[in-house]
């Protein structure tokens, strides 16, 4: 049956603008964001039908061009406007931080870095750089590396920071294989990092491991 033939308290859209997006079931959203259905299958249906195929909705927006493409109803369009969206959320995530102290604001840096770092398939190293108010200069990517690891230089990454005249720094990086659990190479290379950058009175405030919707921080688990 169409979305058109529901109540009008029930279709999604509608229920959006009554009640508020938060409201909504993640099969709801993104058939808004589907907007037009199939023959046969409504926007709902297929929205139903993309979270039964890749598992969540966080995984949804990771999918490669190739895997979403392949589904019916899907196409280079809609992964397109996907890609938008996403975006769209890491720009205003990153105003934010630019606007705040990063510090106060520990759910902002976490969504930022998941939205930055959680759909890439190789290992990728960053660095938020920040002033004495702990106020964002700039994020920048330092490393880029495989599927298990990437190179980070400490003697970069103090250029990079005398560059931007920063006084703090929080790095992150993402595990592809989902898994955001610090290994013993990952301890090690945060501890150089930290003595590294002290020696030009730069501090490192948080490291975190970004995997499968969530991202650990080393400061809350007193491993800075």
């Amino acid at each position: 049956m169409a979305i058109t033939s529901w109540p009008l308290s029930e279709r999604p859209r509608e229920k959006l603008l009554q009640k508020g997006a938060s409201t909504l079931s993640d099969t709801e959203l993104l058939a808004i964001f589907l907007r037009t259905g199939i023959t046969g299958k409504s926007a709902v249906d297929l929205a139903r039908e993309l979270l039964s195929h890749f598992g969540s909705l966080t995984n949804v927006f990771a999918a490669s061009q190739v895997n979403f493409c392949q589904l019916p109803g899907m196409g280079i369009a809609k992964y397109a406007q996907l890609q938008a969206v996403l975006e769209m959320a890491r720009r205003t995530l990153g105003e934010e931080l630019k606007c705040g102290n990063a510090m106060n604001s520990p759910k902002l840096v976490r969504d930022f870095l998941r939205l930055s770092l959680a759909n890439k398939q190789h290992e990728v190293f960053i660095g938020i750089f920040l002033d004495a108010k702990n106020h964002t200069i700039a994020t920048e990517e330092l490393f880029s590396g495989t599927l298990t690891q990437a190179s980070v230089y400490p003697t970069e990454v103090i250029k990079r920071a005398l560059f931007h005249n920063a006084a703090a720094i929080i790095f992150a990086h993402n595990h592809p294989s989902g898994i955001a659990e610090p290994s013993h190479a990952d301890k090690i290379l945060t501890q150089s990092l930290k003595q590294a950058l002290s020696l030009i009175d730069v501090k490192v405030l948080d490291h975190f491991i970004v995997g499968n919707g969530t991202a650990l921080s080393f400061a809350e688990h007193d491993l800075i």
